[in-house]
């Protein structure tokens, strides 16, 4: 698999270390199940990731998934429309801190699924569509 690459946690919690092995000092643990996370670098049992608030840590490879979230990471509502075009009604919000499954992205925009809504936002207003390593 590529790296970066994005997946989600697939349980709460979930320990990250400062490196590769239950050996390593226990930084923080994470409490969300489904968080995007992005894929920086990995071992054979390992990933370090970086999360949406800019966090690198190590976990292991059976606490992610291969399925797609996107968060809101702005400090506002974020606009989920009908179509992929910024004339396009608005169907529902993200709400700040909100994530949803992604659906697929087609150029700067991206469809994502949330309770019984779905619909098209752009990429750049939501953490977990950027090509570029989002951490350092």
């Amino acid at each position: 698999m590529p790296v970066p690459r994005y997946v989600i946690l697939k349980f709460d919690p979930v320990n990250a270390r400062s490196g590769p092995s239950d050996d390593h000092r226990l930084l923080w643990t994470y409490h969300v199940r489904g968080l995007p996370v992005q894929v920086v670098a990995e071992t054979k049992d390992w990933r370090r990731i970086c999360d949406p608030d800019g966090g690198l840590s190590w976990v292991h490879k059976r606490t992610t998934d291969g399925r797609r979230s996107v968060m809101n990471t702005s400090g506002g509502a974020v606009p989920i429309l009908s179509a992929a075009h910024d004339n396009a009604a608005v169907v529902a919000y993200l709400a700040p801190r909100a994530i949803a499954p992604l659906d697929r992205c087609q150029g700067d925009w991206c469809k994502i699924k949330m309770g019984g809504a779905a619909g098209w936002t752009r990429a750049a207003q939501v953490w977990g569509t950027a090509p570029a390593p989002q951490c350092r």
